[in-house]
């Protein structure tokens, strides 16, 4: 391999990160655009990942491209934090938003989903636990088989997994657990640490088998598939138990009785 050809080495990325900051030239914003851009390969992979097929990882791609120039322009490398943990919540996000804004999700589905969550919420604040599947079912009139389907048809087409179950006056979501902090104002990262606390006591109040599943999926980062073989369930079944875990831990950090 030639030198043109091989990687710059972290001094030579700091100084392309000083250059760029210094004049703003856009030759130097496409070099470190063209450095960084495996990270939206990666991060597209993983929101991909739990959408249905016919999402194309290349749109995809595309948007996740928007949140990595958006990052590289905000990026303040002297406040001492990695750019690729900042990076990373930026693609995801415009990622996210651009799904939003397409709300390609069937309105059936939201509304099981809507039924299905607020039957969890009531359930947990009525008994101060995890109601079991057969309590849900029971309470949105479902056959425990029906709402298996929906669970998993939840799951398939949901991506709010890391996203949408903080409560509605906080900014954290499950993904920012290994968020870089640069740029966030002090009162942000005192509710983000708030937050943290909340969302670490949540998971832990979780019955074993759903904890294993977030543990597994957000921590270590297996695929649906590969949680099955070590549940040894199916990974339709995971995805029931993803989509329910997901709908119990945002009710739980958005009801201040809870605990």
């Amino acid at each position: 391999m030639t030198e043109a050809t091989q990687e710059p080495d972290q001094n030579q990325v700091d100084g392309l990160w000083e250059s760029f900051k210094a004049s703003e030239e856009p030759s130097l914003r496409e070099r470190l655009i063209l450095h960084y851009s495996p990270l939206v390969k990666y991060v597209a992979g993983r929101v991909g990942a739990g959408l249905p097929r016919s999402v194309d990882q290349n749109d995809l791609a595309s948007y996740g491209l928007f949140g990595l120039i958006d990052a590289i322009d905000k990026f303040e490398p002297d406040r001492g934090f990695k750019f690729e943990t900042y990076a990373i919540n930026r693609i995801k996000g415009a990622i996210l938003d651009e799904l939003r804004a397409l709300d390609w999700v069937p309105r059936s589905v939201r509304s099981r989903a809507r039924r299905i969550e607020t039957a969890i919420q009531e359930l947990e604040h009525e008994l101060q636990r995890t109601p079991t599947e057969e309590e849900v079912a029971f309470r949105v009139d479902m056959d425990l088989e029906d709402l298996h389907d929906a669970l998993a048809e939840i799951g398939r087409s949901g991506i709010s997994a890391l996203d949408e179950f903080v409560s509605s006056d906080s900014s954290t979501a499950v993904g920012d657990l290994v968020a870089d902090p640069g740029g966030i104002s002090p009162e942000a990262a005192f509710q983000q640490e708030e937050t943290r606390r909340g969302l670490v006591d949540a998971i832990n109040r979780l019955p074993e088998r759903d904890r294993l599943v977030v543990t597994l999926y957000y921590y270590e980062g297996m695929t649906l598939s590969e949680i099955g073989e070590v549940l040894g369930v199916t990974e339709s079944r995971v995805c029931q138990i993803h989509a329910k875990t997901m709908m119990s831990l945002r009710n739980r950090l958005g009801d201040p009785t809870w605990g």
